[in-house]
């Protein structure tokens, strides 16, 4: 079950371009908390299965995102040993 403000977040994830200036400014404005507490709740709403229920998209372009960066540390890891 999600709370609110799992909700909140994970609405304003999914349209955070139309709100005017830095990204971290809108989540203090609009949700009260700092960034680092936004990316936190954020992090764990990725592997939440309410969460994908509730926003599919938006957890799936999460997901794809988190994929591709691990992918890209792991490539380089790699050109570094090998």
């Amino acid at each position: 079950m999600l709370s609110d403000r799992d909700k909140r977040v994970l609405d304003f994830e999914s349209a955070w371009w139309l709100y005017p200036g830095p990204k971290d400014r809108a989540v203090r404005d609009l949700l009260g908390m700092n960034a680092t507490r936004y990316y936190q709740v954020l992090r764990r709403l990725v592997d939440d299965a309410a969460a994908r229920d509730y926003a599919p998209l938006t957890v799936h372009r999460l997901r794809k995102m988190r994929r591709e960066r691990r992918e890209a540390i792991a490539a380089r890891g790699r050109h570094v040993t090998g």
